[in-house]
């Protein structure tokens, strides 16, 4: 087979956008994929949620270095989140491709809006890790962090969405865990749910393995040069992008 260099430079150029937003990008990536370069929306899925998975491990030990991941919580949330991811990976399969097209815009769109409203929690609240310790003493912890696990992770296997956005919410609302520790740990959360519902779509047959280099080739470059602008354009650019993105990959998939 031959490595396609129109697909290394289009992810490229799309990892430039999600490394200054900060963002894994799943669903930006199925849309440029279904809908630039013609892939089937389960190979997309497929793709996506597999290449999701060497990005948050590259954050994952970056945030552990500076000691944001609250392991114990992080591996909780994340075992639930893999079952979730894997189960619904195999509903995914069965899904008319039109419809999960549809299905997969609109919870792109969704996932816009509830980062919208976790910018406005994160501006309005701080929980400390003495009030995320006092949730994780009592059994109560067990239920909610399963919960959140299940249900972000059965929405990364069905859509093949990162549901970051829905992940922090659960950490930062039900678990009262600090912003900085929602944001690292939440890394370290989708690595079980992106290799779960990487290899569910796998054994389905819907993973390209040569795809899934070329995306990850152009991803992880792009991403690294656009990490750079982070810090060095206004903020008000960062805020409006991290929302535009998902709305971007919601358009493609809709026209």
């Amino acid at each position: 087979m031959v490595v396609s260099a129109p697909i290394i430079l289009v992810m490229f150029a799309a990892g430039l956008l999600l490394g200054f937003v900060g963002a894994g990008g799943s669903g930006f990536i199925i849309a440029i994929l279904s809908t630039v370069f013609g892939f089937p929306i389960h190979t997309a899925l497929g793709t996506a949620l597999a290449a999701m998975l060497f990005s948050s491990a590259s954050g994952t030990v970056s945030h552990y270095r500076e000691g944001n991941i609250t392991p114990r919580t992080g591996i909780i949330v994340g075992l639930a989140g893999a079952i979730g991811a894997w189960c619904c990976s195999q509903l995914s399969v069965g899904i008319d491709e039109t419809k999960l097209q549809w299905m997969t815009a609109g919870m792109l769109f969704l996932s816009a809006i509830v980062l919208w409203i976790r910018m406005g929690i994160v501006s309005k609240r701080s929980a400390s890790m003495m009030e995320h310790a006092a949730i994780t003493a009592g059994i109560g912890f067990w239920f909610r962090a399963i919960a959140i696990g299940i249900v972000c992770g059965a929405l990364s296997g069905l859509f093949g969405i990162g549901s970051t956005p829905f992940i922090q919410i659960g950490l930062i609302t039900l678990l009262r865990m600090p912003i900085s520790q929602a944001a690292g740990t939440t890394m370290l959360i989708i690595i079980p749910i992106a290799l779960a519902g990487g290899a569910g779509f796998y054994g389905s047959g819907h993973l390209d393995l040569l795809l899934l280099a070329e995306v990850l080739a152009g991803i992880m470059t792009g991403s690294y040069v656009g990490a750079k602008f982070t810090k060095r354009l206004p903020l008000v650019y960062l805020k409006t992008a991290m929302v535009v993105t998902p709305f971007i990959g919601a358009a493609l998939l809709l026209f």
